[in-house]
Formats: C-alpha cells, sequence, structure tokens
C-alpha cells in the first residue's frame, strides 16, 4: 500500500481544543480584570461552564475515536479534524476504505441514544432526553460536499456518511438509523470500515490526497 506518511492526516480534535483554550483564555483574563486580587484565587475555586467544557469533551471523543480506528483498522487511511471550504465548519473524521469514502461526525454524549418515531412527522434523535436531531443536517451539509469531491475526483466512489458515539447508551444488537444515517458506536464503526469493496490501495491513496488537499486540517 502506499505510504501514508506524506499525507497530512490532521490531528484529532485539534479545533475542538484551540476553541476550548481560546474560551478558558478569555474568562480568566475577565475574571483577572475584573477581581485583580483575588482573580487566582476564584479561578481555583469555580469550575469551566459547560458550554467551555464541552469544547474539551468534543476534542476527546475525536481523539479517542481517531486513536481506536488506528488500532482496529490499520488499513484506513483517515484524515482528521478537516476545515469545510467557504464554512467554520469541521468534518471529525474522513475515512477512505475498501468500500469508499467515509464521513464521520464524532460525538461524546451522556445518556441514552435513541430514535424516537411518532404517529405524525419525522423519526427525532434523542440524547439523554433531549432533541439532537439537528446533527443530521450538519452531517448532511459535511457529506454534501465531500460528495461534490468525490464526484468530480472519482465518479461511482459511494459516499457514505455516519454518526458515531464514543459515549452513551446504545443497543448492542439493534442498529439505530434517522434519515438514512447510520448512529454507530466504535467498534460497529470499525466493522462497517473493514468490509470489503472495490477500490484497491492505489486508489485509496490518490482518493486520500485529493481530500487531503480540498479539506486541509481545520
Amino acid at each position: 500500500m502506499p505510504d501514508q506518511n506524506d499525507l497530512d492526516l490532521g490531528t484529532p480534535g485539534a479545533s475542538g481544543r484551540r476553541e476550548f483554550e481560546r474560551r478558558r483564555a478569555r474568562r480568566e483574563a475577565k475574571t483577572r480584570d475584573r477581581h485583580p486580587h483575588i482573580g487566582g484565587l476564584l479561578l481555583k475555586l469555580q469550575e469551566a461552564p459547560e458550554h467551555e467544557q464541552a469544547w474539551a469533551k468534543g476534542a476527546r471523543g475525536e481523539e479517542e475515536l481517531a486513536a481506536f480506528l488506528t488500532r482496529r483498522c490499520p488499513e484506513a487511511t483517515v484524515l482528521h479534524d478537516r476545515r469545510m471550504p467557504g464554512s467554520r465548519a469541521n468534518i471529525d473524521h474522513l475515512a477512505v476504505v475498501r468500500s469508499g469514502v467515509y464521513v464521520i461526525d464524532a460525538k461524546r454524549y451522556k445518556g441514552k441514544i435513541e430514535v424516537r418515531k411518532p404517529f405524525f412527522g419525522p423519526a427525532k434523535l434523542f440524547i439523554g432526553g433531549r432533541d439532537k436531531t439537528k446533527l443530521i443536517a450538519g452531517l448532511n451539509r459535511q457529506s454534501e460536499s465531500v460528495r461534490g469531491v468525490i464526484g468530480s475526483l472519482a465518479p461511482g466512489v459511494p459516499v457514505h456518511k455516519c454518526l458515531c458515539f464514543v459515549d452513551g447508551q446504545m443497543p448492542v444488537v439493534r442498529r439505530l438509523e434517522i434519515e438514512g444515517v447510520p448512529l454507530f458506536y466504535p467498534h460497529r464503526l470499525a466493522k462497517q470500515l473493514s468490509q470489503p469493496g472495490d477500490l484497491d490501495d492505489n486508489q485509496i491513496h490518490r482518493i486520500a490526497e485529493a481530500l487531503a488537499q480540498r479539506f486541509p486540517p481545520a
């Protein structure tokens, strides 16, 4: 297989980690400005707000999933934390394997993960009792961006999309899906990425190179 060392695979969770550090530095600076004498003590006593911690948790989720896929799917070429051109959004992971390209959105949530299907209206994704269906819209935008590149680069190569939950409670046997998007936990995602397909080593490397250029590290 062509050497992956010439590819910039990116750093898992890098943009999320930077945002966490930026928010923390801003909060600490404000606290010290408002309380010049006791600001340091206050910072030691107070916990970081949830919106700040969420960035660090998300980054850890991406790091954990990347490490897991490296161990379980050594043949996969996985790009991490990629910037979407013309957007502030990023793509957590892009995997190029025998069966095509996978757009992977890693999530680290606590609580039960379920798909609720009401009598009327579309299905909803709930995590820990909260409606998180909007995650699908974000993933769809990422997938369409990648699909546009693949369509001109390698017509006919499948582009898949999925959410992967590195935490939370999911059914072990039954597979969850919403709006055609499968919901995986890491072991099941690794199994999916290991499926056979039509792409050979050179095609995988060529596609990964093109994606690395069009979606640079965030």
